[in-house]
């Protein structure tokens, strides 16, 4: 390795670490100080850096975890509120204002959305299986499921 490859090496694991941080302790109140401590950097720079590599600022991510682990939670089952909490929010409203920009939805048309099509896969699974896969698996002959095929 070249002393000129080195100190590259050495920045993008630094970076990859305060990634890391993020994804363990997205749950906790972190900061963009406790980040960038993690990382070793003066937040300016860090902030700089991270983008540079993931194409967002370090709260961005920290924004894009805490929503997937909450759409997670909520495929799961889970209680709105229960998911709110779980990822870190202190604000049910701040949560659900976010979570409605950033998916589409509000997080309780969410949970009824999904809770409604898994309702429609468990009456009618080959609904949600394309035909071409369907008779190719040879499914769509002297099939026992008792569903009409499309």
């Amino acid at each position: 390795m070249t002393t000129a490859q080195y100190p590259r090496i050495y920045l993008y694991r630094r970076i990859v670490q305060a990634k890391l941080f993020i994804d363990n302790n997205y749950p906790d109140k972190i900061d963009l100080d406790n980040i960038a401590d993690e990382a070793y950097f003066s937040k300016f720079h860090f902030i700089r850096l991270f983008k540079s590599i993931y194409g967002k600022t370090p709260h961005q991510y920290l924004i894009a975890v805490r929503m997937a682990k909450a759409v997670q939670l909520l495929e799961a089952g889970n209680a709105v509120s229960d998911a709110c909490f779980s990822v870190g929010f202190d604000s049910l409203t701040s949560f659900s204002g976010l979570f409605k920009r950033t998916v589409g939805l509000s997080p309780s048309a969410y949970l009824t959305q999904h809770q409604q099509k898994k309702a429609q896969i468990s009456k009618t699974p080959f609904a949600f299986v394309p035909s071409c896969y369907i008779y190719q698996n040879g499914w769509g002959e002297n099939s026992n499921f008792e569903e009409v095929l499309l």
